[in-house]
């Protein structure tokens, strides 16, 4: 395989953000208690998400409209101003948290960067991953930095092109399977799955294990050897 260009998620690959997701749908679940069971909520919650992707896109922002649909929804319009006040004040404070390195994350990238073309592809909202890239102290190690509305093949033959030499010779490293890996391996490139422990639903798929151009690895420590062996 020829190797120039190796592409990295953001969020759980280079630095943790599920979890401040499932802080605050911990949260949601107590504002409205009393409007719905919590199985109940979780369910309508990710049905909203799911149906609002295509007009809000991925990240803090639709995830806190999706929330106030929800309340909407489950109270019959009753819910309090005052609870809509709290989720949108939820939301404010996600787009605030700090930002938390991964496990080997820096020195993954660093032990990769010039001697291949390193780019970042996130999707999400633009403020906010450009804040997270800021705060991550990683910004100066990439060549070039991709934030999309979507993960699909067409887009990862678009940045690779851009960006390198093409996907035949690129490989993607995050810890989705369905818009790291996947989409990836289709547009002709190598898929790296590095699993984190909070995965949301919505990005679930099956590994592709029988793929020769599919990988998994239990860190981003991992990496350099694996790109080593291949190249």
């Amino acid at each position: 395989m020829t190797l120039t260009t190796i592409g990295f998620d953001a969020d759980d690959t280079l630095w943790h953000n599920e979890r401040f997701f499932h802080l605050t749908q911990e949260r949601f679940h107590d504002l409205l208690a009393n409007h719905a069971p919590r199985e109940h909520l979780a369910e309508r919650l990710l049905a909203a998400e799911r149906r609002n992707i295509g007009h809000y896109g991925f990240g803090v922002k639709g995830f806190t409209l999706s929330m106030i649909e929800t309340a909407i929804e489950v109270s019959e319009g009753r819910v309090p101003a005052s609870v809509i006040s709290e989720i949108m004040a939820a939301g404010r404070e996600m787009l605030a948290h700090p930002i938390e390195l991964l496990p080997h994350a820096r020195e993954a990238i660093e032990a990769l960067a010039g001697h291949y073309r390193i780019v970042l592809v996130t999707k999400g909202d633009l403020l906010d991953q450009e804040r997270k890239l800021a705060q991550s102290g990683l910004g100066e190690l990439f060549n070039a930095v991709e934030i999309v509305s979507d993960k699909k093949p067409e887009v990862y033959r678009t940045v690779f092109a851009r960006h390198g030499t093409g996907p035949t010779e690129g490989m993607m490293v995050g810890n989705s399977l369905k818009s790291d890996v996947i989409p990836m391996i289709e547009a002709g490139g190598y898929g790296v799955h590095v699993p984190h422990d909070l995965t949301w639903a919505l990005e679930h798929a099956d590994p592709p294990t029988a793929d020769p151009h599919f990988a998994e690895l239990p860190d981003l420590g991992a990496l350099p050897d694996l790109v080593a062996r291949l190249a």
